[in-house]
């Protein structure tokens, strides 16, 4: 569960602009901009390493962060929206918070884990995961970290579905329940030269 919550404290900056984000991301600073409730959006720097240590911590990308704005006593909670990453380096280029209030539920992403070995794979077939996350809807310190769906009964021309996953109370799915996760699919056999 997304229960941890972790402590962010940021700079408030009043310009933007690219030119301005590569001057902050040559200072080790990452530009950012947190999302009210309302219209109201407050742009932000933060120290690189304090949000990878943030956002790689045991909840990642779910955590609930309690973004402190310099200056200001009030936590704001807030759940990450959106980041950009540097295609070339794995280097963190900007990202998007989102204040939420902790007593309404949110959507958002889950990633679906795969556990044991398909019994359809010990003879011979071939496991894939068609999707890896599912949208779900919870309150903020409930949703989970991922959700995991058992593949061991699989046998070849088996698949599962969004409907066989199994989810904590209180957390609601949004997809297709037909929605197909993984299927055990036959060998393919190569033709001899």
């Amino acid at each position: 569960m997304a229960g941890e919550r972790v402590k962010l404290k940021v700079q408030a900056r009043d310009s933007r602009g690219s030119a301005e984000s590569r001057r902050l991301r040559e200072q080790g600073l990452i530009p950012g901009v947190l999302y009210g409730n309302g219209d109201k959006a407050q742009p932000f720097c933060i120290e690189e390493r304090e949000l990878r240590k943030a956002l790689t911590g045991d909840h990642g990308l779910h955590a609930i962060l309690d973004v402190i704005l310099e200056g200001q006593q009030k936590a704001h909670h807030a759940v990450v929206k959106d980041y950009q990453l540097d295609p070339t380096r794995a280097r963190l280029l900007h990202i998007d918070l989102h204040e939420v209030r902790l007593d309404q539920a949110i959507q958002t992403n889950v990633v679906v884990e795969l556990t044991g070995e398909a019994a359809g794979q010990k003879e011979g077939g071939v496991l894939s995961q068609i999707n890896r996350e599912v949208r779900v809807e919870a309150l903020p310190m409930e949703v989970p970290d991922h959700l995991e769906l058992d593949v061991s009964a699989m046998v070849i021309g088996d698949s599962l579905r969004l409907s066989d996953l199994r989810v904590p109370e209180g957390v609601k799915l949004l997809d297709d329940p037909e929605t197909v996760l993984a299927t055990v699919s036959p060998p393919t056999k190569e033709p001899e030269p």
